[in-house]
């Protein structure tokens, strides 16, 4: 998450945010990210206003004062705008740190760990607040507990000693984790010529489309669907290439 919000530099790979090189267009990149760190960086001595006054000037954004105030509006700070932030609760100080992160209205809102260490009906507040956010730019969210992710996100990425190990939707990843198994097969192109067949098969679901000649689906673990799947391909006059099996 550093990396891609330009706080640290890469030491391999290229990664790019909204089409621009993180470090060739860094300065693109920054302009169209909002990042919230697991610890949020602020002022308390100073008025919630002031304080996004004060980093709305550092972006040089026009009309100041109107983007401060519809950016309280947006995380439902207006009533506290001139509260000391000292003076806020944990929650509220969570809310704090995402107006500051969409001030300059990013495309793409990078949050770590928004949630830690918040009481339980702050955790809801903020879950809520960030799928609002949400419906209008991407959020990218970074979080240690699944049923969190599960509530907020449209896809998850478990990622494991730096590599991707799953990604797919919060429904797909809650049925692999019990007990069923995606399977994609690869075929002599013309793959949506066999997404009916398959789709027929009992105990299959959630059918997937990956281009010409991929296509995925879930099943239960419980029985060993393949020689299904293969009668169904014949009876599709296609041919198989590949069929992988994997338990999340």
């Amino acid at each position: 998450m550093r990396i891609l919000t330009g706080y640290m530099p890469p030491t391999d790979g290229t990664a790019t945010v909204a089409g621009f090189d993180i470090v060739k267009e860094s300065l693109e990149v920054r302009k169209r990210v909002g990042y919230l760190p697991e610890t949020v960086p602020l002022y308390t001595e100073m008025t919630v206003f002031d304080y996004l006054k004060f980093m709305a000037d550092l972006r040089h954004l026009p009309d100041v004062e109107n983007v401060v105030s519809e950016t309280l509006d947006m995380v439902g700070l207006l009533d506290r705008a001139g509260g000391f932030i000292g003076n806020l609760s944990k929650g509220m100080r969570q809310r704090v740190g995402l107006a500051q992160a969409l001030l300059h209205r990013p495309e793409v809102l990078i949050l770590d760990e928004p949630t830690i260490g918040l009481d339980p009906a702050q955790i809801i507040e903020v879950r809520n607040l960030i799928r609002e956010i949400g419906r209008e730019r991407t959020v990218l969210l970074s979080t240690h507990i699944l049923s969190e992710a599960q509530q907020i996100c449209d896809r998850i990425l478990i990622i494991n000693k730096g590599k991707i190990v799953a990604e797919d939707t919060p429904e797909n990843l809650q049925a692999s984790l019990a007990g069923a198994q995606r399977v994609q097969i690869i075929l002599r192109g013309q793959a949506d010529k066999a997404v009916e067949e398959i789709s027929g098969l009992a105990g299959v679901q959630n059918v997937i489309l990956q281009g010409e000649d991929k296509l995925e689906f879930q099943y239960d673990t419980q029985n060993d669907i393949r020689p299904n799947v293969v009668r169904a391909v014949i009876k599709a006059k296609l041919d198989m290439l590949e069929m992988r099996t994997a338990s999340l």
